[in-house]
């Protein structure tokens, strides 16, 4: 049987009639994607039909074995790949050769997962990498050296204490490549015709080596690399993008399946932050999500979204606020506030509101020693010129505090 797919829009709303939604994948949606689909069951509000709007995510859920979700972009597809591109750092893929014809969010990631398998492929063929892992034992036989501690503590003991190490393939850096793979499979995004294949071969590789251990995407960043295994590096940019995409997993027939979610409001407040990173790595320094403590004790904080150092000095120049999601006339309240006690709290002068498109009514107000502006980073546009526009705007923020000594 063909599963039936309802295509939504971010931040769209569509109505079915009363007996288009079962009571089974409507359980499932309130229980398990309230945060991705906001639903509404019949009554006078609805015109006595079931509403699902969307919320800021797109992909795809596999909500019934009969029934699927698309959640689409609002923003060009070709744009949303290159956002993905550069917040995931996987433009040492070459992503986007071979990308033609590719339409939709779950055809680009069958293009990321035929790439990741295949190198995975060629890394087994040439030999995966190994490291050795020590061990403390206690064995019926002597292996390596003898551990004295443990013996001196229990003489009686017949079995022997050895300390040694192993030469192995089971090390944490394949059983990210195995878990991402695992995860991939149970997607069931990918089509026995495309990727399926090249994912299983893959996957049956690293299985004959390394045992099966989940992993998170924090996991795949941060990882030390030397000549030995250097091409890990992008293969678990990869993993990291799949892991960081992959929702929670529930019961699908006899299955259990994982839905393929992207976070629009967090993708982009990282496509910004490795963006500026990238722009402004010379002279500044750009932290993405800082934690500033105001009562430890209390686990009182700030996460702050961006912020932006001089590396010479270390003073802090700017305090962003990402805001996907733009009003439709000025900035709200509240995020004005938030933005100025940032400001303040790290001592800064400039104050940044940056939202997708153009604000009816945009603000550069001072608000005691901070000013606060807001600035657009479209997405919607071409990427190449929106960057430069906004990169303007920010040279101007900054000319315009140097002036107001």
């Amino acid at each position: 049987m063909s599963r039936r797919i309802i295509e939504l829009q971010e931040y769209g709303s569509v109505q079915l009639p009363d007996g288009a939604l079962s009571d089974e994948a409507a359980v499932m949606l309130h229980r398990h994607y309230a945060a991705q689909i906001s639903l509404a069951p019949p009554s006078f509000l609805t015109n006595r039909c079931w509403q699902l709007t969307a919320q800021g995510y797109v992909g795809f859920i596999p909500v019934t074995p009969d029934l699927g979700i698309s959640l689409k972009p609002k923003v060009p597809i070709a744009n949303l790949f290159r956002m993905l591109e550069v917040a995931y750092s996987l433009r040492e893929f070459r992503v986007f050769e071979g990308l033609v014809g590719v339409a939709s969010l779950t055809d680009f990631y069958e293009h990321l997962a035929i790439i990741l398998s295949r190198r995975v492929l060629d890394r087994c063929r040439r030999g995966i990498y190994r490291e050795y892992v020590p061990y403390a034992e206690t064995l019926p036989y002597m292996r390596g050296q003898l551990n004295l501690q443990p013996m001196l503590r229990a003489p009686w003991r017949v079995e022997i204490p050895c300390r040694y190490e192993e030469h192995t393939a089971d090390i944490e850096e394949n059983r990210i490549l195995a878990w991402t793979l695992h995860r991939i499979l149970r997607s069931g995004l990918c089509q026995e015709t495309r990727a399926l294949p090249s994912v299983r071969r893959a996957y049956r590789a690293m299985q004959q080596t390394v045992k099966l251990e989940p992993y998170g995407a924090r996991s795949c960043v941060n990882r030390l690399y030397n000549r030995l295994n250097s091409d890990y590096h992008p293969m678990h940019a990869l993993c990291y993008f799949f892991l960081d995409q992959s929702g929670p997993s529930h019961e699908l027939g006899q299955d259990n399946m994982l839905p393929f979610l992207v976070d629009m409001p967090r993708l982009y407040e990282r496509y910004v932050a490795e963006w500026l990173k990238r722009k402004l790595g010379d002279q500044f320094a750009v932290k993405a999500q800082e934690r500033y403590a105001i009562d430890p004790g209390a686990n009182l904080h700030f996460d702050i979204d961006l912020v932006v150092e001089e590396r010479a000095s270390g003073q802090v120049r700017w305090v962003m606020d990402t805001k996907y999601k733009a009003p439709s006339g000025g900035p709200a309240s509240d995020d004005v506030q938030q933005v100025v006690a940032y400001a303040e709290a790290k001592g800064a002068r400039e104050a940044i509101l940056i939202y997708p498109k153009p604000l009816a009514n945009p603000l550069n107000q001072r608000i005691g020693d901070v000013r606060v502006r807001t600035l657009t980073f479209s997405v919607e546009d071409e990427l190449h010129e929106a960057s430069q526009r906004f990169i303007q705007g920010l040279v101007q923020a900054k000319a315009a505090v140097s002036g107001e000594v």
